[in-house]
């Protein structure tokens, strides 16, 4: 074979070998960036329906609160609001976000799980309300529910924390352009 030929070839090869790599690597980082896309738009749709569904009972156990309703009024929608807590937390940690997402996810799961506590401190204190045969036991019920409240507030508002925190971080994600080193 002439050189004139082989050189040429070589040249061209290595240019098939670097385009192939580069290939390689764009399709990874566009795979990378369909899995984050997709996490960041399943934890946004959740984060919208969780805000609906505890605002809701959120602005129920307030009127109970202020004596403005019968605790025996918000039996259905404590019932309601613990099934739908019950499910978002199953699909919370069902999530398949990127590895660095993972202490976000476990957060939004831990969030789920203090919401639903509340909701179980308020349903115990309307009890407490509805059979009160004394000023002690009164008081206990207006003790545990206002704990309740508080806490499925706080359990809200740290759950929105999260989902903004995955939104505008790219799932817990760095920026890694020039490394190839798993960032943490």
């Amino acid at each position: 074979m002439d050189v004139g030929i082989l050189v040429p070839l070589a040249a061209f090869l290595g240019m098939v070998a670097l385009f192939a790599a580069i290939l390689r690597r764009t399709g990874r980082v566009i795979a990378e960036s369909r899995e984050t896309e997709g996490y960041r738009r399943s934890v946004r749709d959740l984060a919208t329906r969780v805000d609906i569904s505890l605002g809701g009972v959120v602005e129920r156990i307030d009127a109970v609160r202020r004596h403005h309703e019968p605790p025996t009024a918000i039996a259905d929608n404590l019932a309601a609001a613990l099934d739908a807590v019950g499910r978002y937390a199953d699909e919370a940690a069902a999530l398949d976000g990127p590895a660095t997402a993972m202490g976000l996810t476990a957060g939004l799961v831990g969030e789920l799980g203090r919401a639903e506590r509340a909701l179980q401190m308020v349903e115990h204190g309307c009890s407490l309300l509805v059979a009160a045969r004394g000023i002690g036991r009164d008081v206990e019920g207006e003790t545990a529910v206002k704990r309740g409240y508080l806490n499925l507030i706080h359990a809200r508002e740290a759950f929105a924390a999260y989902a903004t925190e995955i939104a505008e971080t790219g799932a817990g994600k760095g920026p890694r352009w020039y490394s190839r080193r798993r960032s943490a």
